[in-house]
């Protein structure tokens, strides 16, 4: 049995608090954007990873004969994984979501 989804909009009269039983058009809506906004971080993040690998890797695919001595990210070894960290824990988050289980 799915459990009610309730939004907590203050206090109300005799500083009871007041409750409101959201719509499943609602909670749709409200899915779509924090979804939306967690892909959209995590596209970002992608793009600076990917800016990385700029005049290293042409065409998106052929790596350049420079790049023997190893990759060396422009913004440093610990900001890149940790975007990388950013990456795995947005898509995971929406996984997640998508799921039903955060």
């Amino acid at each position: 049995m799915p459990r009610e989804f309730k939004v907590i909009s203050g206090m109300g009269k005799d500083d009871q608090q007041t409750y409101k039983v959201v719509l499943p058009e609602e909670k749709l809506r409200h899915f779509r954007n924090v979804t939306g906004s967690v892909l959209q971080d995590a596209l970002d993040t992608w793009a600076d990873i990917w800016n990385e690998f700029q005049g290293s890797v042409t065409h998106g695919v052929l790596v350049s004969p420079e790049i023997k001595e190893g990759f060396k990210p422009q913004c440093g070894w610990p900001e890149f994984l940790e975007k990388i960290w950013l990456l795995r824990q947005n898509l995971d988050y929406v996984k997640r979501l998508c799921e039903g289980k955060d």
